[in-house]
């Protein structure tokens, strides 16, 4: 399958076809995991994760999945929570 990357902002993204979104059930905002081989690379997504991960979560960069769901669930938690950790805080 061909896919283009396309200029967005400053940087490049790819769009896939309708029919492949479908097939794969993936979603907007669902994440993807690069892996870099020696002769290419492949695109890793896990189900599992989907419920952790946030709409507005972007990795900071780190080359660690599990890393990244971990922030995920605890900026849901903090985002959820947030008003009892603060009376907590408060004291």
């Amino acid at each position: 399958m061909y896919i283009k990357l396309h200029k967005i902002g400053n940087s490049l993204g790819a769009t896939f076809p309708k029919e492949v979104l479908e097939q794969l059930n993936l979603q907007e905002g669902d994440a993807l995991t690069l892996v870099i081989l020696e002769d290419g690379f492949k695109l890793i997504f896990d189900r599992e994760k989907r419920s952790l991960a946030s709409p507005g979560f972007q990795s900071r960069g780190t080359s660690d999945p599990e890393f990244d769901r971990m922030i995920a669930a605890y900026q849901q938690g903090a985002s959820q929570y947030r008003n009892a950790m603060k009376e907590l805080a408060d004291g």
